[in-house]
């Protein structure tokens, strides 16, 4: 009986090292509500690990814009935060009142997504990363870089005729940035949202839009939480039991899959990510 105590003392002791407590921010737009407002606390907490998530959020905020808001202290964003997997939404806040709301130890950055294929857009965002290093509570935090979708095939949006409407040349420019632009602010890790869609939509086809550019509801949104969770625990996420009633199992697995292989394909695709 001694033994068996003890051997569940050495077991749950560790699942408790191996397990992850973790602070997130995401400054972005429409395009991280989409990838980790929903689902992720849920996809984390599934398999042993905690997340406090916080999203600075402007509809459509390019990089310049969160340099521009952070330099002037303009109160407009709404702040989205998880704990416990219960969300508050604070309007009308400025940027660096965020920043210090935590010790956050992992801050992501992402472009507008009509901006997201032209490297020019990307001029400011060394400086960007400076400000927002500067101001982190956390001296060791991380500084990431989300990369977002292309749009889908029959998106209207204005933004896609730059792209000449097309979804690959779109996806070829987001990731040709990427590539070229991030090592200029010494951005070495990515979340790729962006690659876990387009793998995605290889598997169940060009539906994981709801709107041609914003994602689903459903098995949109969870393949980018499932590639944000992956991202953050360090585990695989193929198998996480978790899924929202309104995504069967099968697709799940499928939506988890697609956000690991997007891993396996990141050394490939950019050479300095590591």
């Amino acid at each position: 009986m001694k033994r068996l105590i003890l051997s569940l003392f050495v077991l749950f002791a560790c699942i408790s090292m191996q397990a992850k407590l973790l602070k997130v921010l995401a400054i972005g737009n429409s395009f991280s509500e989409d990838a980790v407002e929903q689902y992720l606390w849920e996809l984390a907490a599934a398999q042993g690990d905690t997340l406090i998530i916080g999203n600075a959020y402007i509809p459509g905020c390019p990089i310049d814009r969160h340099l521009n808001d952070l330099e002037t202290g303009k109160a407009e964003y709404a702040y989205r935060k998880i704990v416990d997997g219960k969300k508050t939404n604070t309007k009308d806040i400025d940027l660096k009142s965020i920043i210090e709301d935590e010790r956050w130890d992992i801050i992501s950055l992402q472009q507008a997504s009509p901006n997201s294929g032209e490297p020019e857009t990307y001029a400011n965002l060394p400086k960007l990363k400076e400000k927002v290093l500067a101001l982190a509570t956390n001296k060791d935090v991380e500084i990431v870089w989300h990369l977002t979708w292309a749009y889908a095939h029959d998106a209207t949006h204005e933004g896609f005729k730059k792209y000449g409407n097309d979804q690959r040349k779109m996806y070829d420019a987001i990731l040709l940035s990427v590539r070229q632009e991030l090592p200029k602010a010494g951005i070495k890790r990515i979340i790729p949202s962006g690659i876990a869609i387009q793998n995605m939509r290889k598997k169940i086809g060009d539906y994981l839009n709801r709107d041609g550019f914003h994602l689903s509801y459903s098995i949109g949104r969870y393949t980018a939480a499932c590639t944000w969770c992956e991202f953050l625990t360090g585990k695989s996420v193929v198998g996480n039991p978790y899924h929202p009633q309104n995504i069967y199992a099968d697709e799940a697995l499928k939506a988890q899959k697609a956000a690991h292989k997007a891993f396996c394909q990141l050394p490939k695709i950019f050479l300095f990510a590591k």
